[in-house]
């Protein structure tokens, strides 16, 4: 296990180091080190890496959405608005539609089989969209209108939506049934993780204002409640549900309200930890991935990647309606919210593994809407936020 540890952490370093020189996003030099070492690959990782690799995975979110709550200014949220509640979900629904349209086109799915791939594609990436986020925010980029806070608080949310969507459809199909309280578990995962998430904050800053202690045990406690925030989601989902990710931001979003001296020396720190956690979440995201899949989908399925996308960017669009953004700033939204990665290496394989028969093109897609999303989402974010956004 160790020597696969520190395989990773050195072939993820090195090939991130190319690809930056390159002037290419490091996630995906990253990536691709974790195809190789796969166990569809060179099969390098060890099964016990492997077996706890989704646990690894939310780790890195945990970081990464931390970090970006302690970036957030609540003021900043509160004028973006109206649009930051429907990119939450607007453009993953209008992703969907789109597949339902064109998946039984290119590949002769029935509609229930094409929504529950929309659902699955639909999802898009904080670990590729926030920590380029945060980057713009300490850069000054986009600040006139908040367009960085806008697309933070939409992919957060975004994710629960779509996850809650997919769950619904999946038993849809296994079951023949489908619940309307399903849907409800939407707004009250969202309720529920931000009440939490303001408590919790709020008991943090008064402990940490009453009891001194270095900078790094206060991380090392945020941390503790940040993985307990997530078990206490995962024990109580079957009686209320709760978004761990999002009590977790909203904990971060609190500190920097309350306590901002303290927020900016932690964005420090956390922004220390995610060079680690970064190369594990990609390296593992790649490991999810099999070639093989990709090779043999054919180019209807790439299509149908490329053709959700441009639904995903005009429910964008529908959502920037009326808005106080450029054109130049409503297409650069368009662009950054659509990489995919980690909740496609997720829930990818669930069809496959319940044994629903579309399960080999769910998987299929999934794998391609990795492949195709998330460096073109990140290359395009890095190359063009300084033509189209203001300082």
């Amino acid at each position: 296990m160790l020597t696969s540890v520190a395989v990773i952490l050195l072939s993820g370093l090195l090939l991130g180091s190319i690809f930056s020189k390159l002037k290419l996003p490091n996630l995906l030099g990253m990536i691709i080190v974790g195809i190789v070492l796969s166990p569809h690959a060179l099969d390098l990782i060890d099964p016990s890496i492997l077996n706890i690799s989704a646990d690894l995975r939310q780790i890195a979110l945990v970081i990464i959405l931390t970090r970006a709550g302690l970036s957030l200014n609540i003021a900043d949220l509160k004028k973006v608005g109206r649009p930051a509640i429907l990119m939450c979900f607007v453009p993953a629904c209008a992703e969907i539609m789109g597949t339902i349209f064109l998946a039984p086109l290119l590949l002769g799915v029935t509609p229930l089989e094409a929504a529950i791939i929309g659902s699955v594609i639909s999802a898009v990436s904080p670990a590729v969209i926030v920590p380029r986020m945060i980057k713009l925010i300490d850069e000054g980029y986009g600040k006139e209108h908040s367009i960085p806070q806008l697309l933070l608080a939409g992919a957060s949310v975004d994710d629960v939506f779509v996850i809650v969507v997919f769950t619904a459809l999946t038993s849809l199909a296994s079951t023949g049934m489908v619940s309307a309280v399903d849907f409800l578990q939407i707004p009250i995962s969202i309720l529920t993780g931000v009440i939490i998430g303001i408590f919790t904050g709020n008991v943090l800053v008064v402990f940490f204002k009453k009891f001194h202690m270095r900078d790094s045990v206060k991380i090392l406690i945020i941390l503790s409640f940040s993985f307990l925030l997530l078990d206490l989601q995962n024990r109580l989902e079957e009686m209320i549900p709760i978004s761990g990710l999002l009590a977790i931001m909203s904990l971060g979003i609190i500190v920097k309200k309350r306590y901002s001296v303290l927020a900016e020396r932690l964005s420090v720190k956390y922004n220390k930890l995610w060079v680690a956690a970064e190369i594990f979440l990609f390296v593992l995201v790649g490991a999810t991935v099999d070639l093989r899949y990709a090779v043999t989908a054919g180019i209807f399925a790439v299509l149908l990647v490329v053709g959700a996308l441009v639904f995903r960017m005009t429910g964008v669009a529908i959502s920037l309606i009326k808005t106080r953004l450029t054109k130049q700033e409503k297409w650069f939204c368009m662009i950054a919210y659509t990489p995919k990665a980690t909740v496609q290496a997720a829930i990818g394989a669930i069809p496959l593994t319940m044994g629903l028969s579309c399960g080999q093109t769910v998987l299929t897609v999934a794998v391609l809407s990795i492949l195709i999303t998330a460096p073109l989402g990140a290359i395009c974010i890095d190359k063009l936020h300084k033509k189209l956004l203001m300082t």
